[in-house]
């Protein structure tokens, strides 16, 4: 059971408490991602996060990195599309250092010049790595062309131009404008009760920031057919739709399509691909979903002389599963997976206070597993086909493929005709 307090300057408290645990898992969450960046400024939520491990006014960055590291703990920070989350996981006996660690981090970060300039070069390495990694770089091209002008199209790790470019006081800007009070929830699950974490939490009840309202138009996927050139040893592909928002009812039954689809050795898509036919290593699909939006993909990386081939399998898969839809046996079992699967992932307290953390702040309340499962229950198969009908249309749907000249000169395949036309 989970417990939320609102401190009366906005903050958000969400906590599990696990009896029996000897570890806690704490997260401070901030609705500052690549999307509230301006294109100027792309990539300052990621450079942000890695000034905030650079020094403190107590604290060395060597310091910071040991603090956690010397009692066995684990201390790290991600940033993604809508939010950057700063995270620890100590022993019950250590959580008092951890919340110092991160309290510290957050309120008494320095910005130092000379190691803004090292992380700027360290973030530059980091893309140029990046664009080294084409499984990887398929995606954030994709995603760049998928939503076009919308400011989910900005990279997360920003561009070298951006990143070289950005001062100290742009990001500091950027601070006062999205780390505020009403865009933080600190998560914790783990040995430790709500009152005593109010108690030991509570100078995040003192910071005093204004949100800086800024609502963009609800992004579109726009449809295109784009191919990279790149050196490269494989042809990689993406092939994407429009999905569905975090709280929209189609999201469950998109869930189960996806499952059966590309998410695992059994699905549909690596059985047929990789299993029976042997034209791919690595193919899957998956589905995110965004506070207003979603992106249903597949991935596939082949030999680039096979990426037609590789491409009509996924259409035809797509085709078949459209036609047929799921039958009462296997929507059953799909079902049991992805139910085992929500429950299993939570047997960590940070899997649970990642939960807690993403939930709060992009909902505005806990979404629990027992609910996420109880919706899933109550798809049927006439939903999977109300949501095929609609998902994978030719017009809608975009290819992008990123692999040597050659890789693909034959035309984007046409889909199969929506079932009962």
């Amino acid at each position: 059971m989970h417990l939320k307090t609102v401190l009366p300057n906005g903050v958000r408290i969400v906590s599990e408490q696990i009896p029996g645990s000897r570890s806690v898992a704490i997260g401070i969450w901030v609705g500052a991602g690549s999307r509230h960046e301006l294109p100027e400024y792309e990539g300052s939520s990621h450079l942000i996060e890695h000034m905030l491990f650079k020094g403190t006014e107590k604290r060395s960055a060597r310091q910071l990195a040991e603090a956690l590291e010397k009692v066995g703990g684990q201390l790290n920070a991600f940033t993604a599309k809508e939010f950057t989350c700063y995270h620890a996981r100590v022993l019950d006996e250590d959580f008092d250092l951890a919340v110092d660690v991160l309290q510290d981090m957050f309120f008494h970060s320095v910005f130092e010049e000379e190691g803004l300039k090292r992380e700027r070069d360290v973030i530059v390495e980091e893309i140029k790595m990046y664009d080294d990694t084409p499984d990887e770089l398929v995606h954030e091209l994709f995603s760049r062309y998928a939503w076009d002008k919308h400011p989910l199209a900005h990279p997360i790790l920003g561009n070298e131009t951006t990143v070289r470019e950005m001062k100290r006081e742009d990001i500091l800007n950027y601070m006062e404008t999205r780390y505020t009070p009403q865009d933080v929830v600190i998560a914790v699950a783990g040995s430790i009760s709500h009152e005593d974490l109010l108690t030991r939490l509570a100078v995040f009840g003192e910071f005093k920031r204004q949100r800086e309202e800024i609502t963009p138009p609800p992004p579109v996927l726009r449809g295109f057919n784009n191919i990279f050139s790149k050196d490269t040893e494989q042809a990689h592909i993406v092939m994407g739709a429009q999905g569905y928002p975090q709280e929209h009812d189609m999201t469950y039954p998109m869930h189960i399509v996806n499952s059966v689809l590309g998410a695992g050795l059994s699905s549909r898509l690596f059985q047929e691909i990789r299993e029976q036919r042997g034209l791919a290593y690595s193919i899957y699909s998956y589905h995110t979903s965004y506070m207003d939006t979603g992106l249903f993909a597949i991935y596939a990386g082949t030999t680039p002389q096979k990426t037609s081939e590789v491409m009509d399998c996924v259409m035809q898969e797509m085709a078949t599963l459209r036609q047929n839809g799921l039958s009462v046996q296997e929507l059953a079992d799909t079902k049991a997976q992805l139910k085992g699967s929500l429950y299993l992932g939570m047997e960590s307290t940070s899997s649970r206070m990642n939960r807690l953390g993403k939930t709060e702040l992009t909902l505005n309340r806990v979404k629990t597993v027992d609910e996420t499962v109880e919706q899933l229950e109550k798809v049927t198969r006439e939903d999977v086909r109300d949501l095929l009908d609609v998902l994978w249309l030719p017009e809608k749907i975009s290819i992008l493929v990123l692999g040597p000249k050659d890789s693909y000169k034959e035309g984007i395949p046409v889909l199969a005709p929506r079932r009962g036309a």
